[in-house]
């Protein structure tokens, strides 16, 4: 019996999870003041967001916040790349290719952000 459960584990792992699943999801079921939504209304679930170009802003924001540190660390690792290479063709075009990458998606990061300004500045302007 042991050998058995050690040899479908997560078998019994998933179907115990999918026996389980139904009583936590209805476990909240009710209409309380903290749960508006069981009211019937629609509430937003980021209420500081009331437009579209507000969405858009916050999402640029977040990618920006995450993609520019990537970007250096992915730069630093370039360096690396160039001084591992220690002369050797093939790996100084291994790490040429690798920092001509990193650069086009530092360019489309902060284009994309210098481009979503621009336009939001024309939809207000109008």
């Amino acid at each position: 019996m042991i050998k058995l459960v050690k040899k479908n584990w997560q078998k019994i792992f998933i179907f115990s999870s999918l026996l389980v699943l139904p009583v936590v999801s209805f476990a909240g079921e009710g209409d309380t003041p903290s749960n508006p939504a069981l009211g019937g209304k629609i509430v937003n679930p980021i209420p500081n967001i009331t437009s579209i170009p507000s969405l858009v802003q916050k999402i640029l924001e977040g990618a920006l916040k995450i993609g520019i540190p990537i970007v250096a660390l992915a730069i630093i690792y370039c360096g690396f790349l160039f001084v591992a290479a220690r002369g050797n063709s093939e790996k100084l075009t291994k790490a040429k290719d690798a920092l001509l990458y990193t650069l086009i998606g530092a360019a489309i990061l902060l284009g994309a952000w210098a481009i979503a300004k621009m336009i939001s500045a024309t939809v207000l302007s109008l």
